[in-house]
């Protein structure tokens, strides 16, 4: 299933290499390029993601070759901050991440995130810092955050790390995907709208 309406099911444990991107306050339109909005839909998307920043910046992270395939992307402090914008964690879902980890996030943006089953994982910075520069000089290093303990492992480096417990709750009870939830219990939706006079005979067939 596409991140359009990812399935639901718990997340714990997200393993994988991961992808540097120093800086605060990257907003949602550095993230994706408001140009990008008028799509559709999000296919497509992950090819834009920091597009503006890669094509003045040959050194960005998502330019380098060894962080390609990663799954887990380490930030600095208030990431996706700015518009509202569900494109952007839409084209990093898209783009293969997993997991977020950094200082601290939107509160919009980590909602958004975490509707795609993306955890945006908070730890306080001189660990984040420790855990890029372990990250860029050993690009094919494993990482491994867990959403129960919010234990971030990476070799030698073990820090710990936070969700809102509303959002970490979600993911271990798999109840993070409110529209799935919908989907999968769509039969009780039918009957109370039944109930409804104002909804009486209205045609559900477009969310087939």
């Amino acid at each position: 299933m596409t991140p359009d309406a990812p399935a639901a099911g718990a997340v714990n444990v997200i393993t994988g290499r991961g992808i540097p991107l120093r800086g605060d306050d990257i907003d949602t339109d550095r993230i994706m390029p408001a140009r990008f909005l008028r799509a559709t839909s999000f296919d497509g998307l992950e090819r834009h993601l920091f597009e503006d920043d890669r094509a003045t910046r040959p050194d960005h992270p998502f330019n380098d070759a060894r962080f390609a395939g990663a799954t887990l992307l380490v930030v600095n402090s208030n990431f996706g901050c700015g518009s509202s914008r569900e494109h952007a964690p839409q084209g990093l879902a898209r783009a293969g991440i997993r997991a977020i980890v950094g200082e601290s996030f939107s509160e919009i943006f980590q909602g958004n995130a975490a509707m795609l089953g993306v955890p945006c994982f908070a730890a306080e910075r001189q660990a984040i810092e420790r855990l890029q520069t372990l990250i860029e000089l050993t690009p094919d290093l494993t990482i491994a955050a867990r959403v129960d303990s919010g234990l971030i492992t990476a070799g030698p480096l073990r820090l710990a790390a936070a969700l809102p417990a509303a959002l970490r709750d979600g993911f271990l009870s798999g109840q993070w995907n409110p529209t799935a939830m919908l989907l999968d219990r769509f039969d009780e939706v039918r009957a109370v709208a039944d109930r409804l006079p104002y909804l009486n005979g209205f045609d559900f067939s477009c969310f087939s």
